[in-house]
This record gives structure tokens, sequence and C-alpha cells, in this order.
């Protein structure tokens, strides 16, 4: 720090990198991390400080694993690292069917874990505890908070990214957004005692009029609860109804903590963000990238930190948008085409709802639709770029 001119308090020494990364999460780090050994100076800036809690279910796929060589024997130590062996899909209150495999198809993990792990092994600088504010262009680059000067900036920030709203000036408004609300808490020994929550298997159950699902499922001791809806209208309500009905099931315990932390994001084929403009791009749940049937965001996320890297490499220090279009076009050919929800409803409601009802109970449906596809994605490989 420095005082500022006639001694009117202390101004921040300006800080220059090559590649501002704005948000520390899976999205964020992945692109740092792959961009490590180019030749660039990669800050991260992340308004918190890490490790730090954040709302999300919490399970890795293997394509995850692969495409961040993860090696799991480092990473479980002193970490949450469940095996999914399993899961229980049907409808809220209604039937439900276990489907079981003969190895692990996931991993639960702690985000608050996951993310920092992913953070500190990135190998970028890192600014944490400061929020982004200000945005302006300079000389063909920009100037972030008045005091980091860099000629690109990737928007890993979340639904509410600033970058996002900085580049499209609509991030969270206008969109049709899924809005959930979950928990996750240590359970103590009397809890585990009086809802012997099998470990490993995650429960999925879709709401009877199909705008979305609840889950719960355990990781080591901890407890993860929730419910995600794309019509967020009493969504409250509709969290407090599943949790009811769980306890009386004797599926969760009657004491849970009070709060439960919401959070928002977009489903990628309904996402109409800007996400390439000169000198900046976005990438993960700011570019709005989430799966369309699970809401899953986790491998998107990374998936979308690494085209992006790869582009910036692309690119050799010209960040116009014409070098950045190409990422883009391979975020297209990855995820696919997007398409508005009036295209989506053709189907009547209450067909849906007819077939749902009997399909979700299906063993074959529930193993290699909903699991294998949906939720797993195991059709799709991992993505392969170079070193």
């Amino acid at each position: 720090m420095r005082r500022g001119a006639r001694g009117r308090g202390w101004a921040k020494v300006m800080i220059t990198c090559d590649v501002l990364v704005v948000g520390g999460g899976p999205a964020g780090s992945s692109c740092a991390w792959k961009l490590r050994n180019t030749g660039l100076d990669v800050l991260v800036l992340d308004r918190k400080t890490f490790p730090r809690d954040k709302t999300c279910a919490g399970w890795i796929t293997p394509a995850v694993i692969d495409e961040l060589t993860i090696d799991l024997d480092d990473y479980r130590l002193g970490r949450v690292l469940e095996p999914l062996t399993g899961f229980g899909t049907g409808m809220v209150g209604g039937a439900e069917v276990v489907t079981r495999y003969d190895k692990p198809i996931s991993y639960g993990i702690r985000r608050c874990e996951f993310d920092d792990y992913l953070l500190q092994r990135s190998g970028a600088r890192l600014q944490l505890g400061e929020a982004l504010k200000s945005m302006e262009r300079d000389n063909g680059g920009w100037v972030v908070n008045g005091h980091i000067k860099t000629p690109l900036v990737v928007g890993a920030g979340g639904h509410f990214c600033p970058v996002a709203r900085r580049l499209d000036g609509r991030p969270s408004g206008g969109e049709w957004a899924v809005a959930a609300q979950e928990i996750e808490f240590e359970m103590s020994d009397r809890q585990l005692q009086e809802c012997p929550v099998p470990a490993g298997i995650p429960f999925l159950y879709f709401c009877d009029d199909l705008e979305g699902y609840g889950w719960y499922y355990r990781k080591g001791n901890y407890l993860n609860v929730g419910l995600g809806r794309e019509d967020d209208r009493n969504l409250s309500a509709h969290v407090s109804a599943f949790c009811a009905l769980l306890q009386e099931r004797g599926r969760i315990p009657r004491d849970l903590p009070a709060r439960f932390l919401g959070h928002a994001y977009l489903l990628y084929p309904h996402a109409q963000r800007k996400i390439v403009d000169d000198g900046v791009l976005l990438i993960g749940d700011a570019a709005g990238l989430a799966y369309p049937q699970s809401g899953e965001g986790i491998r998107p996320a990374v998936e979308s930190g690494l085209l992006a890297a790869e582009v910036v490499r692309g690119a050799k220090r010209e960040y116009r948008r014409a070098n950045l279009e190409v990422y883009a076009k391979r975020l297209a050919g990855r995820f696919g085409k997007k398409y508005t929800r009036t295209t989506s409803e053709r189907v009547p409601l209450k067909l849906k709802q007819f077939l749902a009802r009997r399909l979700l109970v299906w063993p074959w449906f529930a193993r290699h639709v909903v699991l294998d596809r949906w939720f797993l994605r195991r059709q799709e490989g991992s993505i392969r770029l170079p070193e």
C-alpha cells in the first residue's frame, strides 16, 4: 500500500496480470490450473476467503476426476470422499427404486474442501477476500477495482457473477433460472442412530409437477438435504413439505439445523447470456451451463474452464472478440444446441406426469435413462485437450 496524493489516505498498489479469473470455484480454478506452464501470469480474484461454505449437493463423476487428473488417494487425506455405488429414484411421496452398481460411479465431496483443494493446486496467484466492484476499459485492457490491470477477464463468479452483469447487462433478470435451497451438516451419534441413512446412495425425488426434484444423501457423517425448482414460487413451502415427508418416513433427523441456504443457476439449453466479448469471457454458472435434466454444474464448470484455457492459450495474448469466439463454438459443440422453454413444453403436463410415475420406478428406465444418461452422463467421454 502507498500513501495517496497530498496525504489523502492510502491507495492500493497497482497489480498487473495476464489473465484475471473472477471466481475461485471449480470453473475458475480449472481454467487457472489448465493455464499453468503457459508463461501467462494468472490471478484469481474472489470475494470470499478459502475454504468457504458453498451450497451444493456435492458429488463428482469419474469424468471430472479424469479431466482434472485428481489423485483420489491424495484427495481423501483429511477430506470427505464418499464412493457412490447406487441411487434411489422416484417421485415425492411415491414409490422408489434403488439402482446399484458394481463399482463407484461418482464420489460425494464437500464443496468447502473440494473447491479449496482445486484452487490451492491451480498454481495461480490469489487475491481473496476482495469482491469485484468496478471494471473499466483502459487502452484495450481492463482496470478492475481501480488497482488490477489485465488484458483478459474470465468471469467465473457463478449465477450472479459481476462480470456477467458487466458483459450482458441482465444476468439475474428475465432469465429462466432454477432456485434451490439445501443444507449440509455433520450428524451427531444420536442423529445417525435415529436416521440410519445409507452411505453412498443418494436419493432423488422428482416433484409431482415435474418442475424440479428433491434429494438427500449421506457423505461420511455429513447429511445433505435439498430441493430445487425451475418454478421458484413458494420454494420454501416445497422444501418444508419435502423435509416433513422425509422425517415422517424416518429418512432424516427431525431436528434439522434451522437455516437452509439458497442458490440459483441457469440450465444450459435455456441460457441466453452473452459469453464472449473483447477481452472477456464467461465460464461455469456465470455462462449458464448446468445440465438441463439434473441441474449438475460441476462437470460443465470444469469442462468450460478447460475449454476456455485452451482458447486463451491459442489466442496468443490477442484477446479480441474474434479470437475468443471459438470458445462459444466449442461450448456448443460440447453441450449441444440451445432451445427456448416453449419448444420444451410440447408434451402435455398430465401425460408427462402419467409417464413419470411409471417410468421413474421402472428399473431399466431408472438405470439407463435417469441415472446413466441424465445424471451421470456416462454416454459422454472425458474431454481431451493437449497439455
